[in-house]
C-alpha cells in the first residue's frame, strides 16, 4: 500500500514519511503515516497534544518516552498520550519501518509544510546544508504550535 501511486512520500531530515491516510480521508479524526528511518534517523525530542501510536513493521529502534529509554522491536506497538515528551533513533545497521497513528489528524500537514517531496517511500531527502538546516529548524519552530507541536531540548 506504502507504494501505491499517488501517496505522498515526504521527506524530513533524512527520514521518509508516507501520508497512507490524511485527515482529509478520515473526515479530521486520524491519520496513518508509514515512516521510512535510516541508520541514524529518528526525530529529536518533542511533544505533541494528541495521541500517538506507533507499530514497528521492520527493524528496531530506542524509543524514549517520558525520559525512559526502551529498545522496541519488529511488531511492537508503542503509545504515547498526548503531551507526553517523546523521540525515537534507530541505533541499528538495518532501516526501521513503522506505521504512526495520530488522533486526531494534522502532523500530517505539518510534515507536508517542513519536509520536501520524494519519489517513494524509501528514497532521502536530500542532504541539507549547515544553512538549509538552520532555516529548517526556524520554520518547525515557528509551526509547531499551529500543529499542536512542541519541538523540546534534551536534557
Amino acid at each position: 500500500m506504502a507504494d501505491a501511486p499517488g501517496l505522498q512520500h515526504i521527506g524530513l531530515v533524512g527520514d521518509t514519511y508516507t501520508v497512507l491516510l490524511s485527515g482529509k480521508d478520515t473526515a479530521g479524526k486520524f491519520c496513518l503515516i508509514d515512516m521510512h528511518i535510516p541508520p541514524g534517523g529518528g526525530p529529536a525530542l518533542h511533544r505533541h497534544d494528541f495521541e500517538e501510536t506507533f507499530v514497528l513493521l521492520e527493524g528496531e529502534m530506542v524509543a524514549t518516552f517520558r525520559g525512559e529509554k526502551s529498545t522496541v522491536k519488529t511488531g511492537q506497538t508503542v503509545h504515547i498520550p498526548a503531551n507526553a515528551p517523546h523521540m525515537f533513533h534507530n541505533a541499528s545497521d538495518g532501516n526501521v519501518r513503522l506505521l504512526c497513528m495520530c488522533v486526531p489528524a494534522g502532523l500530517e500537514e505539518f510534515f507536508a509544510q517542513i519536509g520536501v517531496p520524494v519519489a517513494t517511500r524509501t528514497t532521502p531527502p536530500p542532504e541539507p546544508t549547515p544553512e538549509e538546516m538552520q532555516v529548517f529548524l526556524k520554520r518547525a519552530g515557528e509551526l509547531a504550535p499551529k500543529f499542536k507541536t512542541e519541538l523540546l531540548k534534551e536534557a
